[in-house]
């Protein structure tokens, strides 16, 4: 058995106590008492740490007369994902942006760290796809029966003839259920697959030709990314959407 990052040593031997008597709570039982955080839930609390904090920093030194190279590339970002958001969701769009960028730039930055020797892409293990697709899943849901009520949101899955409704209704709830084994498989089985690729060539072929391979991961961790966000983005606008 590999031997543990150093981070998630740190995080075990401050927080294993009250982790493990949390989750007795709940009635889950660790299988290693000792060690409940492993390597991927302490990278992905590194992200996030990470993340707040290049905010709270861009946040601090904001400038009209002078941005910094940290802002101008946030405000690149804002305008980016804030165009594929107006143009799909329209107006209002404005406050789902915080949340599709934070899924953008979280799942950007776990795909991209399976690229440090040593560290596996948190992306990889399909419990973080399956997390972030039940995010997803209930955040939209949650905005859908807010902005549309229940008899109304619920509608959209009657379809629009009334007579076949008994019909399409449970096809439909079957299918809207099915997203979140789209959203995990699809991010999880691309990054599995191209850490998978990467890693062959390399012991095969150890200098040169991987790092083509490391330049297709790249592509692979971005697109899947934008995928992903776009995806939240369209279901969004699919459960916030009024029929006229």
């Amino acid at each position: 058995m590999p031997e543990s990052l150093a981070i998630t040593r740190l995080l075990n031997q401050l927080f294993a106590g009250p982790i493990v008597a949390l989750l007795g709570l709940l009635h889950i039982h660790p299988a290693n008492a000792a060690a409940p955080i492993d390597d991927t839930y302490a990278i992905e609390i590194v992200v996030v740490l990470t993340m707040i904090a290049f905010f709270a920093v861009v946040r601090m030194n904001l400038s009209v007369e002078k941005p910094s190279s940290m802002q101008q590339v946030v405000e690149m970002l804002h305008e980016g994902i804030g165009g594929q958001a107006e143009q799909i969701i329209g107006h209002g769009y404005e406050r789902f942006q915080a949340f599709v960028t934070c899924i953008f730039l979280f799942v950007l930055t776990c795909n991209l760290l399976g690229l440090i020797p040593g560290i596996e892409a948190p992306t990889k293990v399909v419990a973080v796809p399956l997390g972030l697709a039940i995010a997803t899943f209930v955040y939209y849901n949650f905005y859908g029966f807010k902005e549309q009520g229940v008899i109304g949101y619920l509608k959209h899955f009657a379809g629009p003839v009334w007579w076949i409704s008994w019909l399409l209704f449970p096809i439909e709830l079957i299918s809207h259920a099915a997203r979140l084994l789209s959203l995990t498989v699809r991010l999880w089985a691309n990054m599995f697959a191209g850490d998978l690729v990467t890693m062959v060539f390399f012991s095969i072929f150890p200098i040169a030709l991987p790092v083509v391979f490391l330049a297709l991961h790249i592509g692979v961790s971005i697109i899947q990314a934008f995928i992903f966000m776009l995806l939240s983005i369209i279901y969004l606008s699919m459960a916030v959407q009024h029929e006229h």
